[in-house]
């Protein structure tokens, strides 16, 4: 549960889902954590990993790529790209996928990323960036939007990041996330990069200001719930990335303040046993039951005994690769804890 000083009142205005989104995090937003975060917020835009046009266009199992269950919508496909031509396709498949919107990175400043010309080094080419969009909304017919750094490099100045937003919206992008640290391409590495340069709440602020009529939410830096209700005070939304990843459970009240739901008190065995229909399914698929017990360890923090829980877990998981069991015997110790 929360605690006092971070039980606030609720809107009661139901909110776009991206008043409250998940991250794209590589590693992290795969179909198995959506689901899990689905159990916990039935509201918040979940968003999957990136993914790299080229690789989708040549892929010969698409499915492996794209395919997501009903319950995780709304859902945003990400994607990586400058080709115009591979995103129109891209736009077209996430459409007939059943994607809710589709989104441009330009915020990703890896090696491997850069190399391909794409991520973040693409706000150098806001021209390039404005053709990409656009073929992705001719494509989709879905709202495309741009997730993006405040700058890069030396192209680090507020004249620079509104000419950038506005020429991309010129071409049809409907929302931009904007994590309020700048990217350093060379030099830092990408975990370097989503700590080590500064956050400019500043900026952003004065972003949104400058284009009032623009949809701007905000990334980077926030960790709990009052830290996103204080960023709508300013921003359209907020969007979240490792502290949902790593403190799932501390997001349970986040459909009651933002979107004005019924309150709901969410444990952990609760969302365990949520999982367990995904779970069966995957497994029928050949899956291995790891692929979803890996998200669901940070699921037990800050009560007595949860470093004993996890560790237990941990080992039952994995070295279990189809046993269902592994996951209902989890659920019964946590409620015996009444957790």
């Amino acid at each position: 549960m929360m605690n006092k000083e971070m039980v606030l009142k609720p809107t009661r205005i139901i909110n776009p889902a991206y008043r409250f989104s998940v991250a794209p995090m590589l590693d992290c937003s795969d179909s198995h954590f959506r689901v899990l975060m689905r159990q916990i917020s039935r509201r918040a835009l979940l968003y999957t990993e990136m993914v790299v046009a080229n690789a989708l266009f040549h892929s010969n199992r698409k499915g492996n790529l794209l395919d997501f269950t009903p319950i995780e919508k709304p859902i945003s496909l990400q994607i990586g790209g400058d080709d115009p031509k591979l995103l129109f396709e891209a736009g077209k498949f996430a459409k007939d996928w059943g994607y809710d919107e589709i989104n441009l990175n330009v915020g990703c400043p890896s090696q491997r990323v850069k190399s391909g010309n794409f991520g973040a080094c693409l706000m150098a080419n806001p021209d390039q960036v404005a053709r990409c969009v656009e073929a992705m909304a001719t494509g989709s017919q879905l709202p495309v939007t741009v997730k993006h750094r405040i700058g890069i490099d030396n192209l680090d100045s507020d004249k620079l990041l509104k000419q950038f937003v506005n020429r991309v919206a010129s071409a049809g992008a409907e929302r931009f996330v904007v994590h309020a640290r700048k990217a350093w391409l060379e030099g830092l590495n990408p975990k370097q990069n989503r700590t080590i340069p500064p956050l400019q709440y500043d900026r952003v602020a004065k972003l949104k200001r400058s284009c009032p009529d623009l949809i701007i939410e905000l990334n980077g830096g926030l960790n709990t719930p009052i830290d996103c209700i204080k960023a709508l005070e300013t921003f359209d939304g907020a969007m979240v990335g490792r502290a949902a990843y790593s403190h799932p459970l501390r997001w349970q009240q986040i459909d009651e303040i933002i979107f004005g739901d019924q309150p709901r008190c969410i444990r952990a065995s609760e969302v365990i046993r949520g999982l367990i229909p995904h779970t069966q399914n995957h497994l029928n698929k050949n899956g291995k039951i790891w692929d979803i017990c890996r998200h669901v360890i940070q699921l037990v923090e800050g009560v007595p005994g949860a470093r004993l829980w996890r560790r237990e877990f941990c080992r039952n998981a994995q070295t279990a690769k189809r046993d269902i069991n592994i996951l209902e015997e989890a659920a019964r110790k946590l409620e015996d804890k009444g957790l």
